[in-house]
């Protein structure tokens, strides 16, 4: 057969070109509208994550979504939480759960909806500047994986950008290209300067660019030419959405279809962590009992975050980023046991094996800078009612063993999500530095209130953003800072550290 080459379109609206076999069709092709993602950066490997589509353009939102309805005994009716948060202030009661779809409409037609296809997905990657591609095997895709699929890519040159293009093919022989890119890390002796963010709490009704659709931080970031993204949790808010799995779904639809962010993680890897939200609802863990989330389950939210992010075989994990930086990763959910437990040696957010496994990596580190990136806070200080962080009385027993474990290492530092505010605060007692990103939006922030600053407060701000973290070397000398920014990329704070 006579090879040719014909131009097809991507789904990133750029032009790319592949040898294509006969009787092409590009309306028979697979799409990527709901972006690909690059994660797990090491100095050797990385993995993609990607997901074949049906359509080339998300469903716009125009108001059709499904009514969300809870029975409530008292009156053997069913209503909607509004009802119950005026009657009994119950914003997430524990009733039964009625799920009403609009009228003529199903989860293909529901707003931000992007339905798989299957088909088979590969990933072909090269360093920059280099002329040989490498491939990994096609990976077939259907719905028991919600057509998404991830690949491991290794070994890979250290501190080396690579490019890749991400293909997708269903039932014909068109094949749809995304195109993207990464660097991977230094080696552990080498000292780089290194540049990375950590953003929290992105929820769908409080976007801020809509025009575009989606988060301006995703802009203000990607001008800052980040090696990495650190997402520590809530990446969406299943609690009012997903009563079933396949809401569930159609909510990580939404989401990753958001032109800003399928545009930013084509470019720039992210480390994802999970929280409550996008696990499930809120301050959830494994026992939690409950019918407000209809036929959704735990377990069911757990293993489709998996799939929708690319992952490691552990949910807590650690990564180091050249001599002088070295990042844990926590995991506050699969391990937790129930708040309303006596706090003691017994109660935990961790487990013993993710403290075990924390206390014997950071150990045998010998990195300049350590960061603890939890997806709640450490340090705080935190809201009196709450009760589901270590920097809360209710687990006090286990958060005075990480502050007291961590203690006088002045180079080591916490950075936390989850709240909807930023801080900087420095524990009373034993010095240790917290850093809040804040939420993605000005719309997301609040939950405390800007003139209650605490003793341990040395910045405080009920707004939305992001933190910026660098680390470099002067005069050989290493100093790492954290750079508080505005959702429009304004510096807001900053705070520097000279190694000691």
């Amino acid at each position: 057969m006579k090879r040719r080459k014909f131009i097809i379109q991507s789904s990133v609206g750029m032009l790319a070109t592949f040898p294509a076999m006969k009787n092409l069709s590009i309306l028979d092709t697979p799409f990527f509208t709901t972006g690909i993602k690059i994660g797990e950066i090491t100095p050797t490997s990385a993995v993609v994550w990607a997901r074949l589509t049906a359509n080339e353009t998300r469903v716009k939102d125009t108001g059709i979504h499904p009514s969300i309805l809870y029975w409530d005994d008292a009156v053997n009716e069913w209503h909607d939480t509004s009802y119950f948060d005026k009657k009994y202030k119950m914003g997430r009661p524990d009733k039964n759960v009625k799920v009403v779809m609009p009228e003529g409409h199903t989860l293909k037609t529901l707003d931000g909806a992007v339905p798989g296809i299957a088909g088979q997905i590969s990933v072909k990657y090269r360093a920059v500047g280099t002329t040989q591609w490498q491939s990994t095997k096609w990976m077939q895709v259907a719905s028991d994986t919600d057509y998404a699929t991830q690949f491991n890519l290794f070994p890979l040159e250290t501190n080396t950008k690579y490019e890749i293009n991400v293909l997708g093919k269903a039932n014909s022989e068109g094949i749809k290209i995304m195109e993207g890119s990464f660097s991977t890390a230094p080696k552990n002796e080498k000292a780089e300067p290194i540049n990375f963010m950590v953003t929290t709490c992105h929820e769908y009704s409080h976007q801020d660019d809509p025009v575009n659709g989606g988060f301006k931080i995703f802009k203000e970031m990607q001008k800052l030419h980040p090696q990495f993204l650190v997402h520590t949790g809530d990446v969406l808010y299943h609690d009012q959405i997903a009563k079933n799995l396949d809401l569930a779904k159609w909510n990580w639809q939404k989401m990753n279809s958001l032109s800003t962010n399928v545009a930013f993680y084509q470019n720039v890897p992210c480390y994802f962590m999970k929280d409550d939200h996008d696990t499930w609802m809120n301050d959830c863990h494994a026992a939690t009992k409950t019918k407000f989330m209809g036929d959704f389950t735990f377990k069911q939210g757990a293993a489709l975050f998996n799939q929708q992010v690319p992952h490691s075989e552990k949910s807590y994990r650690t990564f180091r980023w050249g001599k002088d930086v070295q990042i844990w990763l926590f995991d506050g959910r699969d391990y937790r046991m129930p708040n309303e437990m006596p706090d003691g040696p017994d109660k935990t957010i961790w487990g013993k094996e993710q403290m075990a496994w924390f206390k014997e990596t950071y150990k045998a580190s010998d990195a300049t800078f350590k960061i603890l990136i939890s997806p709640t806070p450490i340090i705080g200080p935190d809201r009196p009612q709450k009760k589901d962080n270590h920097a809360n009385s209710n687990f006090i027993f286990e958060g005075d063993e990480i502050r007291g474990f961590i203690q006088g290492d002045k180079n080591t530092f916490v950075v936390c999500g989850d709240r909807h505010w930023q801080y900087v605060s420095k524990h009373l007692k034993t010095g240790t530095y917290e850093f809040a990103c804040g939420p993605a939006s000005d719309e997301h922030a609040g939950g405390w209130k800007k003139d209650e600053v605490y003793p341990e407060h040395e910045y405080l701000n009920i707004v939305g953003g992001f933190l910026n973290i660098q680390a470099n070397r002067l005069n050989d000398l290493p100093n790492i800072q954290f750079t508080h920014y505005s959702v429009d990329g304004n510096i807001l704070h900053q705070k520097k550290f000279i190694a000691t």
